[in-house]
């Protein structure tokens, strides 16, 4: 039989790969930060309660907890998900793989910690510091999105308008959190 010959993927296509392949890990990782990045932005706005006692440790708290208990969720989920028959010690380490896997989405939650952080020993204003996280978690969103597709093969100019994309969900928290608020 002859060997088949695999097309390459064009500079203009995003390789494809297997979930378990190394080169889909690595941009997993990015992905989470994504999730996590966002997750922080909705949090950070959503704790931010006018009139009320501000407390920016608590809220650094919640949302730690809150990332680790989705990041725990989404392995778990990923596990359920992608389940392999076989011994169960294989299956348990293949749990502890996908749970650790997550940590880039607890990761992108600590610029949004460390401004909490800064708030508590600096006695910022709630109003400030949220509207100062949710830009900076817009600007991160963008470098996220764009670096992402950059990692998987998108073109610069594709890759700009993908950062853009994802910097329009922090954008539209910051409209929601305007609106509700």
């Amino acid at each position: 039989m002859p060997d088949q010959q695999h097309p390459q993927p064009s500079a203009r296509t995003p390789t494809h790969h297997h979930p378990h392949h190394p080169h889909h890990r690595g941009a997993d990782w990015m992905f989470g930060g994504v999730y996590g990045t966002v997750l922080a932005s909705a949090l950070l706005a959503a704790l931010d309660e006018r009139g009320a006692h501000y407390t920016p440790l608590a809220d650094a708290a919640w949302i730690l907890v809150t990332a680790a208990a989705a990041a725990l969720a989404h392995g778990y989920a990923h596990h359920m998900a992608d389940h392999l028959a076989g011994a169960a010690a294989h299956r348990w380490r293949l749990l502890g793989r996908a749970l650790w896997n997550e940590w880039p989405m607890i990761a992108a939650t600590l610029p949004t910690l460390l401004l909490l952080l800064l708030a508590e020993i600096a006695h910022w204003e709630p109003y400030g510091v949220t509207a100062v996280g949710l830009g900076l978690n817009t600007a991160l969103l963008f470098a996220w999105g764009a670096f992402v597709a950059l990692r998987v093969g998108y073109r610069i100019a594709s890759a700009l308008l993908i950062g853009l994309a994802d910097a329009a969900i922090g954008l539209a928290i910051i409209v929601a959190n305007a609106f509700i608020k």
